[in-house]
């Protein structure tokens, strides 16, 4: 009932201000600490305005959180799926803005990371059959793209490295937008300063990232201008968007939560055209070749068997 929520709402605030009153102000919080982030409740929330997936269309989309899962692990992180993800809010990390019109990703240098990553996340990761199953797509087979309005908010001290948007293969990252101080690039596999979008850029302009994938090609856009055109064929392929902190507790201090990087993403959107005849031509061409040399081999073995046995 209404009444009832609000005596329990007066009994709360009662039981904060009446020790204050009486014994002075309440001492202060004690500083933050070097261990890694833990999860707070899944109902906990710094926003007004609901759930990230009230904002951003989560259908086909994970989250990793940089704080450790249900069982506690500091070496794993939280995954949120569907269709949790649905109705899933975490703040600091993961939740909406005040303004209610796009999404926090925040990621701490003391974060819990990935397997295979020093560095934390509270990141995107593109899912398929509503989010039931992980995305897998090829670079050489229909087109492939992903459309992301951003603004990088703050950077991690030290080391300010900040990674917004992602393509990913089975094994790597193969182009990301990340940010250097106020230096914007799109980077190519190991690469990390392949094109220079900006030098001057400013924290919190919001701006459009944008990738488009197909005929082994990868075209980079930034505010709808193209940047560069990078030349790959790679499978396993799946977008990402967030926050990826370029930063840890090795290279960036201080070492805890209020040193991060973080984003406020307000859309991301991903198409896919790909037809059957797109998967059957990848597909041959893919293995047409492995074909031809495993031929080349057998018969190249089955001669030099054919002298032996002469001889």
């Amino acid at each position: 009932m209404v009444v009832s929520g609000l005596l329990v709402k007066a009994l709360a605030v009662a039981a904060v201000t009446i020790p204050a009153v009486l014994g002075g102000a309440a001492p202060a919080a004690a500083a933050p600490g070097t261990q890694p982030a833990v999860a707070p409740a899944p109902a906990a929330t710094g926003s007004t305005c609901g759930d990230p997936a009230e904002i951003l269309d989560l259908t086909n989309w994970k989250v990793t959180l940089p704080v450790s899962g249900p069982d506690n692990d500091p070496k794993k992180p939280l995954e949120v799926l569907q269709p949790d993800l649905d109705t899933y809010s975490t703040s600091p990390w993961f939740d909406a803005t005040s303004t209610c019109d796009a999404v926090v990703f925040r990621a701490p240098v003391d974060g819990v990371t990935t397997k295979g990553s020093k560095n934390p996340r509270s990141e995107l990761r593109e899912m398929a059959d509503n989010g039931s199953t992980n995305a897998s797509w090829s670079s050489t087979a229909g087109t492939h793209s992903m459309v992301v309005n951003e603004a990088f908010v703050h950077l991690p001290s030290v080391k300010p490295d900040l990674v917004g948007v992602q393509i990913h293969d089975a094994d790597d990252d193969i182009s990301v937008f990340r940010l250097e101080g106020s230096n914007l690039y799109v980077t190519k596999g190991n690469d990390p300063h392949y094109k220079l979008v900006t030098s001057d850029y400013v924290l919190g302009t919001k701006f459009e990232a944008k990738y488009v994938v197909g005929g082994g090609k990868i075209e980079a856009y930034y505010n709808g201008v193209l940047q560069t055109t990078i030349a790959e064929r790679f499978r396993g392929a799946y977008f990402k968007a967030g926050a990826y902190t370029q930063a840890n507790c090795a290279d960036s201090s201080p070492c805890n939560r209020d040193n991060y990087g973080e984003t406020m993403v307000y859309s991301v959107a991903v198409t896919h055209h790909v037809t059957q005849w797109d998967l059957i031509w990848d597909w041959f061409t893919t293995w047409l070749p492995v074909g031809v040399a495993a031929v080349l081999v057998l018969g190249l073995g089955y001669l030099i068997w054919r002298r032996v046995r002469v001889r």
